[in-house]
């Protein structure tokens, strides 16, 4: 192995600490780094994700942090310090050239992350109103934590038992058969030891864990909903997934879930909403109040003489949602409105003439003459009744004058 020279110093100028740090300064620089470059809040930078969780896992061991510091990264290969868990094209070899991870991430024993643990993802349902307003509300999740009377070692004794079905790989080869005589060699997880590559026997496991390194505990969070988030919001909790040795742990993501509203729709950051107005508004104006989110009444008003027609939309500036960057501006609110007509026959021929002069005038009609002119009659149809259908002319929209009764049915169209 070759001497130190400055190939020890790659890591710590990966944590922007100097040779000489203390194990606190170490985790405290990564604990930084890591929230600034974390995928889920910095997507692109995942390949300096993973430099800054290689960095920390040597640093913060002291075995490997000395090879290290004598060595270099060739020496930590070379010495086994790193666990034996990468193969010849593995971190070293791509670390500072030709691409972090290029075996596809930081595949630990049975394929998972060895640095850091899986996130925990929990949905929360918000009402409308508390995206609108704004909330703090209280969340109780279970998670491991190590434990605390073996600080993680599952023994009683603290020693570390080194499974002896697999050796201390977590995993064990077997042969797959492929075609014929052939056979593909495979890593397959170590069932005595589910793939940790450690046992405790009975008699020496820890009491308040049962050997299980951890213990579940109840975690409450207060997530603060600000006002304006959406649907699909991520909160993130850094660092307060479920613990294991050896691994940082994981962070707890809440993902914020709209419950459907009875009155209003949201979309990005405008509200809709549906109002129906009789014939009579619509001609000569209405007002009416809506409650809003925050609890206020909004009076709408629109003047007389203004035509509503049945889908039209009207908008209301400022009275939307909240921006999420900018509580205090708001998107609109639009209102499509819905028009009831009155029932047939609702006045007197008398006030339906008067009604009439105060109407636009009707369009103008000239009766033809001749004998080609034939006068009819519209008919109520109704498209799921089928009696109405006639099967004896397809084609022809009256009944012949010949049936039986002589009535005269809408003939609906062939289906």
């Amino acid at each position: 192995m070759a001497g130190s020279g400055s190939r020890g110093n790659e890591l710590y100028e990966i944590l922007g600490v100097p040779k000489a740090a203390s194990d606190t300064d170490i985790k405290k620089a990564y604990r930084k780094l890591a929230k600034e470059f974390h995928p889920d809040k910095n997507p692109e930078a995942g390949d300096k994700f993973k430099e800054i969780s290689f960095a920390y896992d040597v640093l913060s061991d002291p075995k490997k942090r000395q090879v290290y510091d004598r060595y270099g990264l060739k020496g930590l290969q070379e010495s086994g310090a790193d666990g034996g868990s990468f193969s010849g094209h593995d971190i070293f070899s791509q670390l500072f050239g030709g691409g972090l991870f290029g075996m596809g991430g930081m595949g630990g024993r049975g394929g998972r992350d060895r640095y850091q643990g899986e996130d925990t993802i929990h949905p929360l349902k918000v009402s409308l109103e508390c995206l609108y307003n704004g909330k703090t509300t209280k969340l109780q999740l279970s998670k491991n934590q190590i434990c605390e009377g073996c600080q993680g070692k599952g023994s009683k004794s603290g020693m570390n038992y080194v499974c002896r079905g697999c050796r201390g790989a977590g995993y064990k080869i077997q042969f797959k058969p492929i075609m014929g005589n052939m056979s593909a060699q495979v890593n397959v997880k170590c069932t005595d030891c589910n793939g940790e590559g450690q046992t405790c026997p009975e008699s020496d496991r820890c009491q308040q864990c049962r050997g299980k390194k951890v213990v579940q505990v109840t975690k409450i969070l207060e997530v603060n909903v600000t006002k304006g988030m959406e649907d699909g919001t991520r909160i993130t909790f850094w660092g307060q997934g479920d613990q294991q040795p050896g691994v940082e742990p994981g962070d707890v993501v809440i993902v914020l879930q709209q419950k459907p509203h009875e009155k209003f729709q949201r979309v990005d950051c405008d509200l809709y909403m549906t109002h129906t107005i009789t014939l009579a508004e619509a001609l000569c104006g209405f007002q009416f109040l809506v409650k809003h989110l925050d609890g206020r009444d909004i009076l709408v008003k629109h003047p007389a003489g203004q035509i509503i027609k049945p889908g039209d939309v009207k908008g209301i500036v400022g009275e939307g949602m909240p921006l999420p960057k900018n509580p205090f501006e708001h998107g609109n609110l639009f209102i499509k409105f819905d028009v009831v007509f009155p029932a047939n026959q609702f006045a007197e021929p008398e006030k339906l003439k008067m009604l009439e002069t105060l109407l636009p005038p009707r369009p103008s009609f000239e009766m033809p003459t001749g004998e080609n002119v034939e006068e009819v009659m519209l008919q109520e149809y109704d498209a799921n009744d089928r009696s109405s259908q006639s099967n004896s002319r397809g084609g022809e929209a009256y009944n012949s004058d010949d049936e039986e009764g002589g009535a005269q049915r809408i003939q609906c169209p062939a289906q």
